[in-house]
């Protein structure tokens, strides 16, 4: 799986969507930083995620953007998305394989080599490790050190993704640390302070 390298971000999504939402999101894709965006609502149902779904894939085809749908595989497959990621209690990486077949799929190893080799052994696509620090989005069960970086780079050349409150001051030592990819959500969609196109511009 090929990536660029200018392009570290793998953008998740708020957990909320409204109407504003589009066109910020079609601001950040415009800055050319992100790689990956993953649609994550747990809580709307699977109509309401098609409808959004629908809209944001028109959004990331036209920036070049690979667009993966979170933990619904079925939800993958309707929309004819480049993949999904999985986390460790949704569907069995070899079952969502025979559902969308040559797609991507990431996996949430969590701070585990351990899970990172069953990861690498069942042919995901990227390995995704975290928390790296605290994340406004998501309760934190598992913290992930620098160590586990340059532990799985020695094992895989897969890409890795580093996830947890990332932001532009804590950013640049994962990618000192073999990080390929930078998982961020909060610090752009519910920023305090900057508006999202502000929020992606300060990642240089």
């Amino acid at each position: 799986m090929r990536f660029n390298k200018k392009k570290f971000i793998y953008l998740i999504s708020p957990l909320n969507i409204d109407n504003t939402f589009y066109n910020h999101l079609e601001n950040v894709l415009s800055q050319k930083k992100v790689s990956f965006f993953q649609l994550r609502l747990k809580k709307k149902n699977f109509k309401k995620k098609l409808i959004i779904g629908k809209k944001i894939k028109k959004i990331c085809k036209k920036f070049g953007v690979k667009f993966l749908i979170n933990d619904d595989i079925y939800l993958a497959k309707k929309l004819d998305v480049d993949g999904c990621h999985l986390g460790q209690k949704d569907m069995n990486i070899i079952k969502a394989r025979k559902i969308i077949g040559n797609k991507i799929i990431g996996i949430t190893c969590h701070n585990s080599i351990r899970l990172a080799k069953v990861a690498i052994e069942n042919k995901a696509d990227y390995l995704a490790f975290g928390a790296f620090y605290l994340s406004k989005t998501k309760k934190i069960k598992y913290k992930a050190s620098f160590d586990i970086l340059k532990k799985a780079r020695k094992i895989t050349k897969k890409p890795i993704v580093a996830i947890g409150g990332i932001n532009s001051k804590n950013y640049k030592k994962l990618l000192l640390n073999k990080a390929n990819l930078l998982a961020i959500s909060g610090y752009i969609w519910i920023n305090k302070k900057l508006k999202p196109l502000e929020a992606i511009k300060k990642f240089i």
